[in-house]
Order: structure tokens, then sequence, then C-alpha cells
């Protein structure tokens, strides 16, 4: 329980930064794999094995026993976190988060306990580190908590910032704070700093209050206040930190272990840096909010990864125990490639943090992990060779015991002051420059260019070099760039649009990779000798004007360099399916089930909390033709919302797209600037409004082209019942809406539907009974079609339509006699009607647009 659950963290990171591109939330993953996985284990285990030794109380207290019990304890939370959140399972996220804090609170309590049975002695301070560590453990759980619970964007910017500082600035870096005291001069070998007691002492309040004051400062939203917060804990840090600086100028750092908690400390400086000049320069704090994953990284990777391997590379050994041959055989295993591990880390961790190219990011970000990754072998193996080294001691004779005992302490000697690794620095200094050249040399495959010349027109050996940005107002700037006939022209593309992603695709079908805010990728187009044009490949972007043109000046008159089999077409965008047609006489299957259209039960809360997660997923939307949607939480339409006028809605909308995406409710009004605002992936908002008025009212993505998103699936629909709606005894929610050729809805549609598949309920019939009483809410999605829904064999003798009765309700519009044949509606309007079924038999409902029937918006209702 002491190592292997670490270790198993340690891998569990790994594995999530390999796998990263398919899992969601894989950032919000990774950093709480290690900081509530790897650190937290660490700081429990570590913590109660320094107060023991410091203080030298009664062994009784707290028995190896009760320490598992509280590790399984923390560990069953752990898991119960990491699946809630992803999951938004909040309960289960709840529940994780109590497993904690009270494995944490049992951890602290038994601390005090050893504490207050322990003799007056020196660095107790330490101890009182960790007591007031483990105080802020529950603050940012609780934090955290409420952050999976969902919050309007403003509240949820200023949580993330309380709840990042509270567990790593508190629970994390009080911790190795405290530790740092006596843990840097024993790694060193080297004397104390005869003041780091009392400055210890000193700073710990500073700590603590800075700390608490920009938790509070976060909350209230107040910048100062968290600014000075942030500040005060800083000086404290630094106070504190004085008193590691004699140990090294004694016995500068020689090993892995000093050279790694040297690297996470100088990190840990960084990210804190990092924070005050967000907090000092953002525009508010959803700006400090934004972005906020590299400082999440320099914290946790930077800071808390390397001060645990570099901690476990010295105690590791010495815990196991055994003399000196077992000290020597654990530096020596722990120092294999130390140097060069510690460059290969931290000097491309620093260049990735930098606007360089995405194609040398990705090759910078491997090496980091191939150096980080590599401690675990390094660990494992050289446990199994200290632990073989312990054996054989322990099955020497007395002489040899002696004579070993000599050697072992000359070895030691040896080992504990080796030579500079010159030889290692060197090759860390190597790879990472081969991993500098090899984004260039690999741009071909990571950024899409092809280099080669389709034109055949004589070089003039000289290269022009663009910068071009893709901005939020769906546009290139600059959209048009003028090159000499003959020149290499080399695109650098820098996405400055913070809501979605974009690309640079060329009528070659050469093309960089998409990017999100602030990433750039380097095209080379290679020798051009006739004009060109490249757009934007995300769908329907070039359709909103997102077209660059590439001007050859001084060229003769010549063919276009793409040739008629690539020239482009109007309207295409090149990320989705090919064109699909509704293929003849194609039909279900028998076993084929129908999406569920009934009516979701009306429940007793008043508080609605939906968590909507934006996925594109692979759906036959008619027989035999299947197409990628864009879908609110996995159907297309997503899923139906059903309250009563004055419920409150909270919706959380977590974008796990490849692209762009936003969230309108019509169901309520407020002002669309923040909460209807397109997010990038892997982002999240909050979206809080009140139904205040009843109806079936539409929700969309509203990201532009508008059109393209709800063509390709992102709407759905929220029912809101007036006040005392009669019963009825069945209630069914059909949501017409269009399928186009092309992911951007242009021309006509190829197919209709209702609820996303075309013939689903010819296939599999809706059903009723003889004499019952039926109500079908009917929602026109369009995006650009109107519905005229009619069943056929039956007259509707109540028709509420977009916020009032046309026919029957209470007072009976029209007359007791009066009916209606089909209810019309244009795109995004809705209603509701009702009718009663007089003979057991099979009757067909249908879009009465009959182009639109035929294509497939139509049903039966099989009537028993």
């Amino acid at each position: 329980m002491r190592d292997r659950p670490g270790v198993l963290w340690l891998m569990a990171a790994a594995l999530t930064a390999l796998v990263h591109p398919f899992v969601p939330d894989a950032t919000w993953l990774m950093v709480h794999v290690v900081a509530l996985g790897g650190l937290t284990h660490s700081i429990m285990v570590w913590s109660t094995h320094f107060a023991t030794t410091l203080l030298k109380d009664n062994p009784d207290i707290d028995v190896r026993a009760m320490q598992n019990r509280r590790l399984v304890l923390l560990h069953v939370g752990i898991l119960a976190v990491l699946v809630g959140v992803p999951m938004t399972w909040w309960w289960v996220t709840l529940v994780g988060a109590i497993a904690v804090v009270v494995a944490v609170v049992w951890h602290a309590w038994q601390l005090g306990r050893r504490l207050r049975g322990a003799l007056p002695g020196r660095f107790r301070i330490v101890v009182h580190h960790y007591l007031a560590s483990a105080a802020f453990l529950p603050v940012g759980a609780t934090l955290g908590v409420l952050l999976a619970r969902g919050l309007g964007e403003e509240m949820h910017a200023r949580l993330l910032l309380a709840h990042s500082l509270v567990n790593v600035l508190g629970w994390v870096g009080i911790t190795v704070t405290g530790t740092l005291i006596t843990l840097w001069p024993t790694i060193l070998r080297a004397r104390m700093d005869d003041a780091a007691e009392r400055r210890a002492r000193q700073s710990l309040p500073g700590l603590v209050g800075g700390l608490a004051i920009a938790c509070t400062g976060a909350l209230l939203g107040w910048r100062w206040l968290l600014l000075a917060g942030v500040a005060g804990y800083l000086l404290s840090l630094l106070w504190t930190a004085r008193s590691l600086v004699a140990p090294a100028r004694q016995k500068p750092p020689r090993h892995f272990a000093s050279w790694s908690v040297m690297a996470g400390a100088t990190w840990f400086l960084v990210g804190i840096g990092m924070v005050a000049w967000r907090v000092a320069t953002a525009d508010d704090f959803a700006a400090m909010a934004t972005g906020y994953g590299r400082v999440a990284a320099v914290l946790v990777v930077g800071f808390g990864l390397q001060v645990l391997t570099g901690a476990l590379s010295h105690l590791v050994p010495a815990v196991i125990g055994g003399g000196p041959r077992v000290v020597r055989a654990g530096i020596e295993g722990f120092d294999r490639l130390g140097m060069a591990r510690i460059v290969i880390i931290n000097v491309p961790f620093a260049l990735a943090l930098l606007p360089v190219p995405s194609g040398t990011r990705v090759v910078l970000a491997a090496l980091v992990l191939v150096g980080l990754a590599a401690f675990i072998p390094i660990l494992l193996s050289t446990i199994k060779r200290v632990v073989a080294v312990r054996k054989e001691a322990a099955l020497a004779t007395p002489e040899e015991r002696r004579a070993g005992l000599e050697q072992g302490r000359a070895e030691a000697a040896r080992v504990l002051e080796p030579p500079f690794p010159r030889t290692q620095l060197m090759a860390g200094v190597t790879l990472v420059a081969l991993a500098l050249a090899a984004g260039p040399a690999l741009r071909p495959v990571l950024d899409g260019g092809s280099g080669t010349s389709v034109t055949p027109v004589a070089p003039t050996g000289h290269t022009t070099t663009v910068a071009v940005e893709a901005k939020a107002e769906m546009a290139f700037s600059p959209s048009r760039v003028e090159v000499p006939a003959g020149d290499r022209l080399v695109i650098t593309l820098t996405n400055t649009d913070g809501s979605t992603v974009h690309d640079l695709h060329l009528d070659d079908d050469t093309q960089t990779p998409r990017l999100t805010k602030g990433e750039s990728a380097t095209l080379d187009v290679g020798i051009v000798g006739a004009d060109r044009q490249g757009w934007c490949s995300v769908a329907g972007h070039r359709a909103m004007g997102m077209t660059f043109d590439i001007v050859v000046t001084g060229a003769p008159a010549a063919a276009p360099a793409h040739g008629p089999e690539h020239a482009p077409t109007q309207g295409h965008d090149t990320a989705g399916a090919p064109p699909f047609a509704l293929q003849r006489g194609a039909t279900w299957p028998e076993d084929f089930e129908a999406d569920n259209a009934a009516l979701p039960p009306l429940s007793d809360e008043r508080t609605h909390r939906v968590t909507l997660r934006v996925q594109e997923i692979e759906v036959e939307v008619a027989p035999g033709v299947t197409r990628t949607r864009w879908t609110f939480g996995g159907s297309a339409p997503g899923p139906t919302l059903h309250g009563r006028v004055g419920d409150r809605f909270v919706i959380t909308l977590v974008n796990d797209g490849s692209i762009g995406h936003s969230i309108d409710f019509h169901a309520g009004a407020l002002a669309p600037d923040k909460p209807m605002r397109t997010i990038a992936p892997g982002k999240r908002l909050t979206y809080t409004f009140t139904a205040e008025r009843s109806g079936i009212w539409m929700y969309h993505c509203s990201t532009m082209p508008m059109s393209t998103h709800i063509a390709q699936g992102m709407f759905g629909a929220v029912v809101i019942e007036p006040p005392d709606l009669p019963q009825v005894d069945r209630s069914y929610v059909l949501t017409g809406s269009e399928l186009y050729p092309e992911e951007a809805a242009s021309g006509e549609p190829v197919a209709t539907a209702f609820n996303g598949r075309a013939f689903q309920y010819d296939a599999d019939p809706l059903t009723a009974r003889v004499g019952e009483r039926v109500r079908f809410w009917v929602l026109d999605a369009g995006p650009d079609g109107p519905l005229s829904f009619h069943v056929v064999g039956g007259q509707f003798d109540t028709v509420w339509q977009e916020g009032a009765y046309r026919i029957g309700g209470p007072d009976e519009v029209g007359g007791p006699a009066a009916g209606s044949q089909a209810l019309g509606l244009l795109p995004a309007q809705g209603g509701f009607v009702e009718l009663t079924f007089p003979q057991a038999g099979h009757y067909p409902f249908v879009n009465h647009v009959m182009t639109d029937a035929e294509r497939g918006a139509r049903g039966i209702v099989r009537v028993h």
C-alpha cells in the first residue's frame, strides 16, 4: 500500500497521456490522475513517515493496518471522482469527494495525535505544515464538487481558480514546503541551514493566510484581493526557500533526486508567477480561466510530478534499508540517465509553452512524456535491485559483512560524489535539438504540406513566406497573397479565434491540421506557377466566406494548377462524409427499433440540472445510409427536456467535438452574449434559464454557419407545459428536420425525418388504443423547410400553436364541433395537437409538404 498504488497512478497518467486524443476531458483526467491520484497518495504515505521519524513517538499510534484502511478509503474515493466527473454522474462525484475528505481528515487527526503524544523537539513545525495543508483539502474538494455540479461562466471561472489554488498551493504546496525543510539537506547530504526552523515558523502563517485571502478573493470576484493573496503566499514561500540555498552551496546537486526536486521547485515559482500574471492582466475572471490548462500543466507536471519523482528516488532506497551497499545500489539505479532525463523533461517542456508550430509542439511533448515515463521502469528495476542487494547482505557471514561494509562505504562515498555527467547533459541537449529539427522535417506528415510543385515553371530560388491569421470573423487575414511565378511559397497559419478550430485546405488537397487558438502550422505550398485557392475545411466555414487566394504575378496564362479533377466546388467541405442519396427500395431491417418518441414524464423537481456533451457519432440516418452527426448528448435530436412554467434549468454544455459549438435555448429569455457563446473543443459552459412561458421550444447550436450545425443534428426540444394542461393517455414528441447531401445545408435536402431518422416510424410504428386520447408535441427544427403535421384518417379536436389554443382547450376555442386537419409550422415553431382514434388500424402521420413526406418525414400509429 505504500509503493504500489503510487506506481499504478504514475502508469495510469502515462497511459492517459498516450490515448488522450480519444478520451473525453483528457486534460482534466491527466491533471487529476497525477494530482489527486499520485500526489495525494504520496502525501498521505510520506507525511506519515516523516512525522513518525521526526517526532519519535509511540509506534502504536496509527498502526500500519489503520493506515492501510485509510489508503483504501482514499483510493475508492479517487476512483469515484475520476469516473463521476467525466461521466457527469454528480452523486458519484459527491460520494467520491466525501470519501477523499474523510480519508484526509482521518490522516490529519492521526498526525495531531502523534504531535500531542511526542516530546518537545526540533522540527515539529514540519508536522504543523502537514496539518495546515490537510485543512485546505476539504475546501478544495468542496469547490471541485460545485464545479462538477455546473454553474454560470463567471462563477465557474472563480471556482476553478480557487479550486486549483487551494489544492495545488495548499494541499500539495504547503506539504512540499514543510517536507523540504529537512528532506532537501538530507538529499544533498549537507548541513541544514541554522535558521531553517525559524524561517519555517515565520513563513507558515503567511502561506496559510495568503492562500486563504487568495481563495476568498477568487470566490468573491475581487481581483485585487486575489492578487494580494497570491503575492503574500509567494513572498512567504521565498522567505522559507532561503533555507534551501545554504545546503546547495555546501554540496551542489549531483544526483537525479536533487536535480528533479530542484527543477520541480523552480517550476512551482514559475507557476505561481503565471497565476499572478493572469490575475493582473486578464480582462475578467472568465479570461483568467481561459487556457488555464498551461498553468495546470506547469503546477502539476513541472512542479508536482518532478518533486514526487525526485523525492521517491531518495526515499525508496532509504526506507528499504540495508547499509551502504544498498544505498549505493539505489543511487546508481535512480541516477541512470539522470541528467539526460532532466534535460529532456524540462527543456522541451519550457519550449512547448512558447508559441511554436503545432508539429514541433507534438514532438517536444512526446520527448517530455518519454522522460517522465522512463521513471516507472527505472523505479521498478531499482527496487528489485535494492531488495536483491539487501538479501545478499543478510545471507553473508560476519566476516563477509565486515569486509562488505568497508567496501560499501568506500564505493558509496564514490557514488555520492560523482563527477558532473557532461555526457548525459550533451545527450539530452542533442535529443532536444533533434526534436526541434524533427518538427519541420516531419511537416509533410504533421502539417499536411506537400512541398512539391504541381506547375511546370522555372524555379527562381526565392522563397516567399506569408503569415496568415484565421480570425473569429470567419476570415483569413490576409485573405489574398501575391507570389512571383517560380517562387516557393511557405504559409504560416495561426488561429486567433478562441471559439473554434480552423485550418487551411488548398485545391490540391494539401492542408494544415486543425488548429485551436494560439496554435500555428506551416504549409509548404511548393513552387507556384498558377493561381491557387484555399479555404477552411471545417464544415460551413467556406460558405461563410473563409477563403484564401494565391495570385501568381509574372506568369503566362496557363490552366489552373489543380486540374479539372480538383476544381473547387462551391460549398464543398472536405471534413465530412461524401454526399449521400436515399437508396431506392431500401428498408429498415425487421428487428429495427425506432428512437423513443414518448414525452419523458414530468418530475417533481423544479430545478433541472442537465449535462449535454457534444459528441460526433456515426448514425444510420436512413436505411443503408450512415452519416457522422454532431449531437447533444449522443443523439440527434438531443434529449427532450420537460418542465413547468417557473422551472429553472441549469445546463452544462461540454464540447467533446472537434470544432467549436454553442447552444441556444428558446425556452429562456436572457442576453445571449455569454451563455450562447461558441466554446472550443475540450471546453464547457453553464447555461441557466427560467422557463417563464409555456410551449415546445427549440434548442440548437448557434455557432455560425448555424444552418450547418442544425442540419448536422444539433437541435432538440424543451416542453414547458401550459398551466392546468389536461392529462392524456399518451404523449409523443416529433421533431421534424432535414438531411442534406453535404455537411453544409444548401440546396434541396435529400431526406427529411421525424426525430432524426428517415422512415423510422414506418418500420417501428408508434402505438395507441382505440378511444385513447393522444397528444402529439411537434417542433419544426428545420433548418429551412416548413412542416405541416397531418394524421391520415384522424381529425384534431385540439390545436395549440406557439403559445395559444387555436381550437379546443379549456375555453373550447372555435366551439365544440371545431376541428383541424393539419398543424402548420415554420422553422423553430412548435405546438401540440390532440385526437382520439375511432377504430383499430394503421394511421399514417406525415409532413403534408408531400415531397418531404416522400423523403422520410412520415410514420405510422398502430392502433389496437
